[in-house]
C-alpha cells in the first residue's frame, strides 16, 4: 500500500519523513523501485542514511543532510541514545500487560532476507506495553533497545503475537470486518467479496527522541496513516 510521503521537520542538518507502508526506505540491490531515500536526494542533493525502516512498515523515518550530520546521528543510534518508539497490533493478548523481551537474533540461515531468535545470535530488547485488547488483537506500543532488522517483527513472533499482516513472522492475512463482526457481517448487494480493512503490515514507527548537536532536546511523531487510524476505529466499535 503506497501513499505520499511527508516531510515532519527538517533542519540544516536533518530531516524527519512520515514514510508510507510499501515504499522501501533505501535502494536495495536490485534497484527495482525508487527508495525514499532516492526521493529525497532529489529534492535536497545530498542526504545519508542513518537508520531504516521495513518497506511495509510505516512512519518516522530520519536522514542525514551533511557527512557531520550524518557522523553525530549515527552515534546516537549505535549507543542508544535515541528514543525509537512504535505501534502496532499483534494476533491475541500477551499475558503480561508490559515486559522486556530480551532474546538475541541472528539471520536465518535456513531462509534469506529473514531473521530468528538464537542463542548464537546479537543481543536485542524490545519492550511493550499492552495498550488495548479487542479480543483477537492487540494494539502495542514498543520501545526499541537495540536495532536489529526485523527486531519487533521477531521477538513478536517469538512470544506468540506475531503483527497482523505479516507476510514473513505471522500469517500474513488481512484484517476483515468479518473477522471482527463474525456473525453479524453481511456483504453488501454491490459487492462479490470483502475488501480489508487493513491489507498491510500493521506496524508504525511513531516518535523518535533525541539531543541533537547543538544540545536542543528533540522530540518528533508521526501520526498515524489513515487506513491504520480506520481499522482502530473498526476494533473499538465492534469489540465492546
Amino acid at each position: 500500500m503506497k501513499s505520499s510521503w511527508t516531510i515532519l521537520a527538517e533542519t540544516d542538518n536533518w530531516v524527519a519523513v512520515n514514510k508510507p507502508a510499501g515504499l522501501l526506505s533505501v535502494p536495495d540491490r536490485e534497484q527495482t523501485e525508487p527508495s525514499l531515500k532516492d526521493l529525497l536526494q532529489e529534492k535536497y542533493g545530498f542526504v545519508r542514511t542513518v537508520h531504516r525502516l521495513d518497506k511495509p512498515t510505516s512512519g518516522l523515518i530520519l536522514f542525514a543532510r551533511n557527512e557531520t550530520a550524518h557522523q553525530y546521528l549515527s552515534q546516537l543510534f549505535e549507543h542508544r541514545k535515541i528514543e525509537k518508539i512504535y505501534l502496532g497490533l499483534v494476533l491475541g493478548a500477551p499475558v503480561k500487560t508490559s515486559q522486556t523481551i530480551d532474546v538475541p537474533i541472528q539471520e536465518n540461515p535456513a531462509k534469506t532476507a529473514t531473521y530468528i531468535t538464537s542463542a548464537k545470535g546479537k543481543p536485542a530488547q524490545t519492550s511493550y506495553q499492552l495498550l488495548h485488547s479487542y479480543g483477537r488483537y492487540s494494539w502495542m506500543r514498543f520501545e526499541l533497545h537495540t536495532g536489529r532488522t526485523h527486531q519487533i517483527r521477531v521477538h513478536l513472533k517469538h512470544i506468540g503475537h506475531p503483527l497482523a499482516g505479516d507476510e514473513i513472522y505471522g500469517n500474513g492475512e488481512p484484517l476483515l470486518l468479518s473477522s471482527i463482526k463474525g456473525k453479524k457481517f453481511k456483504l453488501s448487494i454491490d459487492e462479490e467479496s470483502e475488501r480489508p480493512l487493513l491489507n498491510r503490515l500493521a506496524l508504525h514507527a511513531f516518535q523518535l527522541k533525541f539531543k541533537d548537536s547543538d544540545g536542543t532536546d528533540i522530540a518528533l511523531e508521526a501520526p498515524l496513516p489513515k487506513e491504520l487510524n480506520a481499522a482502530l476505529k473498526q476494533l473499538e466499535k465492534w469489540s465492546k
